[in-house]
């Protein structure tokens, strides 16, 4: 009986419950029907133990990384970021809206938050410049779902700690997967300049930028040290200072990088000098957390707390674009979100147990099985299945009730772990700008003022290069697997 977990927990969420106890009254329901109601306290004992973890506590410190972030008013600098190098190709300001989501994801890791952010910025802009507001609202939905795919990842945390596997060899693997996902937004974009006439764009550095002081040192000492620590990263692949000390080898970086800065210093206007200067300090925090992670100096977690103080320090004391009173809204509406995302991870927890004791998986298995034993059939069959529940159910709650039972059907068929967790996470993603629920959508209509409708049609030619690239991440496995495999993350 207790198989019918999975069907009276859709029958809940139809009628309006919300996921969290949908999670735990459909299995609940059903063990007291099963006459097993010895085991109820099971069900809530794992709620807890569900979220009483440590790796766990990387997903509330992201969240309020996040938000200081884009408190601090970060959105404005990578959008002149992004201007400063794309604005002057045809269709130029989609081209920034989509580079601003793939620097925005490694601020914040939630595709709500990119739409919000970027939209409230971008869509008003793009309108003043000539592009429909609904073309204006499209492209920010569809780069939004960059968000969680690029680290930091919410939904990768969350999928990492249900099936037990490791965060950072997510994270990694979801860099190039989320780069792709941007270049093939912005080839659509060039591939529609003409045919929809899209507006002409110059360059767009605003004239007369300034700096404070102190921001412009923190600035010039952190591009060196960047682009040393890169050559100093790429020599350690060749093999190139083994045999040097490691100290003398990254000083002497530091001289090459200083040569660099100021060749490119002669090449360009101070005023774009000045838009990139003020773009460092936020721009450091993915590097910050998947540098500490990669060097083996911190775990995911203590990666993100060191991301909740560096955003303070840079708020506080680089660009002065916080106080102390704006502090207190920000720390509520973190805790606000997390303690919703990690009550839904415990349910779902619980939710797991059940799972294992009806023996779905196994049953679902036979199924799956008896339509083809062919691995690459049958990831086609599932990328179906995620699309089509993506477009109705959250990212969040879509990995956690599917994970334990598809995730270890796959991983007998020989698929790496980390490769379909990847599969899953993306596809899902996608789901959240995909017609007729995606929440992106909703969100870009509140943003923008425009139907979902209107923009659920505008958005169709970037859902499919978002479809496509879900192809090629499922079929060629090194996509998502060889920076996991170079970093030794995954053997």
């Amino acid at each position: 009986m207790l198989i019918w977990f999975l069907p009276v927990f859709l029958v809940l969420l139809m009628i309006g419950l919300p996921v969290v106890f949908g999670l735990l009254l459909a299995p609940g329901a059903l063990l007291v029907l099963d006459g097993s109601a010895r085991d109820l306290p099971v069900l809530y004992r794992n709620l807890y133990n569900g979220i009483d973890s440590f790796p766990l506590m990387a997903l509330p410190f992201f969240m309020l990384a996040g938000e200081i972030m884009n408190r601090g008013g970060i959105t404005t600098r990578l959008v002149e970021f992004s201007q400063a190098f794309m604005g002057h190709l045809r269709g130029g300001l989609a081209h920034v809206n989509i580079l601003s989501s793939i620097l925005f994801a490694g601020l914040s890791g939630s595709a709500v938050a990119d739409t919000s952010a970027l939209g409230s910025t971008l869509i008003p802009a793009m309108e003043k410049n000539g592009y429909s507001r609904k073309f204006a609202a499209a492209i920010t939905a569809a780069s939004s779902v960059i968000g969680p795919i690029i680290p930091p990842s919410g939904i990768m945390i969350i999928y990492a700690y249900v099936m037990g596997e490791s965060v950072a060899a997510l994270f990694l693997a979801g860099i190039v997967p989320g780069i792709m996902v941007g270049v093939g937004l912005m080839v659509m974009v060039r591939l529609m300049a003409d045919r929809y006439d899209l507006p002409k764009a110059e360059r767009i550095v605003k004239k007369g930028q300034t700096i404070t002081t102190r921001e412009a040192y923190v600035a010039w000492g952190l591009i060196r040290i960047n682009i040393a620590g890169l050559l100093y990263g790429l020599s350690g692949l060749f093999e190139a200072g083994d045999q040097i000390n490691g100290w003398i080898m990254f000083a002497v970086l530091l001289l090459v990088a200083h040569g660099i800065c100021a060749y490119i210093k002669s090449q360009v206007s101070a005023d774009f000098r000045v838009v990139c200067k003020k773009a460092v300090a936020p721009l450091q925090t993915p590097i910050i957390i998947l540098g500490g992670i990669l060097a083996g100096v911190m775990t995911p977690t203590e990666a993100s707390a060191i991301a909740v103080a560096y955003a303070l320090i840079v708020s506080f004391f680089i660009l002065k674009s916080m106080s102390l009173k704006d502090l207190w809204p920000v720390i509520a509406r973190s805790a606000l979100a997390s303690s919703a995302v990690l009550l839904l991870v415990g349910a779902a927890v619980a939710f797991k147990t059940v799972v294992s004791l009806s023996y779905a998986p196994q049953i679902l298995t036979e199924a799956i099985l008896s339509l083809s034993e062919n691995p690459l059939v049958l990831l086609f069959l599932i990328n179906m299945l995620l699309f089509i529940v993506g477009m109705f159910l959250d990212a969040g709650p879509a990995i956690i009730i599917l994970g334990p039972i598809l995730g270890p059907i796959f991983t007998e068929l020989g698929v790496h772990p980390v490769h379909f967790a990847i599969i899953m996470s993306v596809n899902l993603t996608v789901g959240l700008a995909t017609p007729p629920m995606g929440l992106v959508l909703f969100v870009a209509s509140t943003v923008s003022r425009e139907k979902v409708e209107t923009i659920s049609k505008a958005i169709l030619p970037f859902l499919a290069v978002e479809v496509i690239v879900i192809f090629l991440i499922t079929y060629i496995p090194a996509i998502s697997m060889t920076i996991p495999r170079l970093t030794g993350f995954v053997q």
